[in-house]
């Protein structure tokens, strides 16, 4: 931004909403950088007194860039803190200013500017380190401190709420990690506090580097105290232990390295504004920070579940006409939760009702796997549990009430959900209404409607309705709306992407069942735990139970999912905050299906049972999380943001020229410059020249973190 010439004051009083080019500058003019979140989370570490100058090698973390001018030498320290606030901090006896951390709001002069008095400043050319928010916050509040004891006064107790902050110098990495523990919240029971108390322990653990003795010490030491209610010492051990044994997504040591010369840093560069990128550079996926990273389709290794579920697969998938190992997996696991339903639970009273929805393309294959279910129930004497669509959810409850359990395989879903939202009266509203519940009504006693002729309410005791439905990928998630992915059902839906057509072979007979499959199956439909026909109507299931280690899993995945579930709510996205509150649920059906396949006579819920469910619940988490932000938008304007976004999200390197886009899009100049403006003035993208054999090409990129 241009500032009067020898002055730190703006040329103009709109400078926050400037992003101009240096050669637009008047003649003369002082260049200073907007910081914080418009330049990429660039902050400044102004030291306002000699004394802060003196001491701060000791108390911030290293960094390259640094800067000043002759009467005030390495007064400016650089870092890139993202989320990092402007925070003053001013001598309580004089009023006059210590040090300034300048963020978001604020501007910074620079070389080869002029100082009022005459002096040049430093030209800023070298790379900021980057380093946590929080951490450097503390660094610059125990610096400001340690000025205020150097000159006879003294600093304002801390809290009892709060640890004191000791002074952290470049080496000393226990001082480093306790000062960013005073600025982390302290855990609160109720509030995320398993999520809070975990993120501490791999700060110390993972990020800092320490080893387990010395986390523990100091967690309890440092950031125990805090806690309400504080934790046991065996719990803070677990803490720390299972910060060390599980994988993280960041290096080890990253805080404890962090300002590192050695670490791949951008270099701050003020000949244009608009970051200049070579056509063959290269984004890293980790560098960007937009669109939910893509886990890709489900890996085959995930649809290995032992037992009557794999002895399915493999008769489908020897009979069927086009085989298909997602389908196959789908409709064996459709057909293994229906026949445990009722039968089965957790000790906490989970069933194994699951909504599947297999993504296929015309001629995949779908028909195959849905006639196996049909044959295994017709032979066994079940088929009047057997529904193929539903036209209204009035259809769903009156079937339930027939048999207590329904085995509904519904193609074409997507046909189903552009109906429910293009229906303005509401008239089918009920069908996805009736979904939620029944889904969370497992375990109770359902209501049905009462009719106008009905004297007496009906009621079904604990209902049980799997759903194995298919639809075609594209229209199914254009047919999604944001109602559905914050309403719940979006994230009880299990979305399996079978991917394309399998090799074409010649075909079987569904109705060859092998003697194993309808042995398993009759054994299932034979089965009423509690004894007696009556059972039928009130049943009561037989607890399948995990045993120790399993346990032990699946409160590892509850904590993960706990982090998750914070995040989005901090970033108060209704949509991950919805996926990642089923995420754990839905690992543990599954780890009960899994059980019953492997062995229907005496079913445990083993480790590798809850290994698998957590591996299968969190890649679809992720996967649905990642295919909603590409496919479901608010309004039109928006659809088109999002097209816009998956062109540069779908580029290797990330960065794409406006012609490219432009091409792709198949929209007006007018029209696509509203939808980038948008877009960059949201910060997910930003506008950078591509270098081309011929002349610099404007294009585009999303914001660097």
């Amino acid at each position: 931004m241009p500032l009067r010439p020898r002055s730190k004051s703006p040329a103009r009083r709109d400078w926050t909403k400037l992003r101009l080019q240096p050669d637009v500058f008047p003649e003369s003019s002082n260049i200073g950088i907007i910081l914080g979140e418009p330049s990429g989370w660039l902050v400044d570490v102004d030291l306002d007194c000699s004394e802060a100058i003196e001491l701060a090698k000791s108390y911030l973390p290293p960094t390259p860039a640094i800067t000043g001018r002759p009467s005030a030498p390495k007064s400016h320290r650089w870092y890139i803190a993202t989320g990092a606030t402007t925070e003053k901090h001013i001598d309580p006896r004089d009023g006059s200013m210590i040090i300034e951390l300048r963020s978001t709001g604020t501007q910074t002069v620079v070389g080869p500017s002029i100082h009022p008095d005459g002096e040049p400043y430093d030209i800023l050319n070298s790379k900021p380190a980057t380093v946590p928010a929080l951490m450097l916050a503390a660094c610059v509040k125990a610096l400001a401190d340690a000025v205020i004891v150097r000159r006879g006064g003294q600093v304002a107790t801390v809290p009892t709420t709060s640890p004191p902050v000791r002074p952290a110098d470049a080496t000393d990495v226990e001082g480093r990690a306790i000062a960013y523990l005073a600025a982390m919240p302290p855990a609160v029971s109720g509030s995320g506090g398993h999520s809070q108390t975990y993120a501490a322990a791999t700060a110390l653990v993972h990020g800092f580097g320490l080893d387990v003795d010395r986390a523990l010490a100091i967690l309890a030491a440092e950031y125990n105290p805090r806690c309400s209610p504080p934790w046991s010492e065996k719990e803070l051990q677990h803490k720390v232990n299972q910060a060390a044994g599980k994988p993280h997504d960041r290096p080890f040591g990253w805080l404890r390295d962090s300002g590192s010369s050695s670490e791949p840093l951008p270099t701050v560069d003020l000949s244009r504004f608009a970051p200049f990128v070579s056509a063959a550079a290269t984004v890293k996926p980790t560098e960007i920070n937009a669109l939910p990273k893509d886990p890709g389709r489900l890996p085959e290794s995930m649809f290995n579940v032992p037992g009557f579920v794999r002895q399915v697969m493999d008769f489908t998938l020897a009979k069927a006409p086009y085989p298909n190992i997602g389908l196959a997996f789908c409709g064996a696991m459709a057909l293994q939760s229906f026949l445990t339903g009722r039968k089965v639970a957790t000790s906490g009273d989970l069933r194994t009702n699951i909504y599947l929805l297999a993504l296929a393309g015309s001629g995949t294959g779908k028909e195959f796997p849905r006639k196996v279910n049909s044959q295994v129930l017709f032979q066994i004497g079940e088929s009047r549990s057997l529904g193929d669509k539903f036209a209204s959810g009035e259809g769903i409850q009156d079937a339930l009430v027939r048999s207590g359990r329904m085995l509904f395989q519904n193609d074409e879903m997507d046909g189903v959900l552009r109906q429910i939202n293009l229906d303005r009266d509401n008239t089918r509203e009920s069908i996805p209404n009736i979904l939620l519940t029944l889904y969370t009504s497992a375990g109770d006693v359902y209501p049905i409607r009462v009719k106008a002729n009905q004297k007496d309410a009906i009621y079904v005791d604990q209902p049980h309705l799997t759903l194995f439905g298919t639809a075609t990928p594209k229209y199914f998630y254009e047919s999604l709306s944001t109602r559905m992915l914050t309403n719940g059902f979006f994230a009880r839906l299990n979305i399996i992407d079978v991917g394309k057509r399998g090799k074409g072979q010649t075909p079987g007979s569904a109705r060859d069942l092998p003697d194993s499959i309808l042995e398993v199956a009759k054994w299932w439909a034979d089965f009423h735990p509690g004894g007696g026909n009556f059972m039928s109507q009130h049943p009561k299931p037989a607890t399948v139970a995990f045993t120790a280690d399993a346990e032990s899993l699946i409160a590892d995945l509850r904590e993960q999912t706990e982090v998750e579930y914070d995040r989005a709510d901090e970033l108060n996205d209704e949509v991950a905050r919805a996926a990642w509150s089923r995420t754990c649920e839905h690992a543990k059906k599954l780890a009960l299906i899994y059980a019953c396949s492997e062995n229907h006579a005496e079913p445990v819920i083993s480790a590798d049972a809850v290994r698998w469910a957590s591996k299968f619940a969190l890649h679809q988490t992720r996967r649905q999380l990642y295919l909603a932000s590409v496919h479901v938008a608010e309004n039109p304007f928006h659809k088109e943001c999002l097209k816009f976004m998956e062109q540069l999200q779908g580029e290797p390197t990330g960065v794409l020229t406006r012609r490219q886009i432009m091409r792709s899009m198949k929209m007006k100049a007018n029209e696509f410059d509203q939808v980038a403006q948008t877009l960059i003035e949201q910060e997910q993208i930003q506008s950078v020249w591509i270098e081309s054999k011929t002349k610099p090409a404007r294009g585009y990129q999303i914001t660097p973190e």
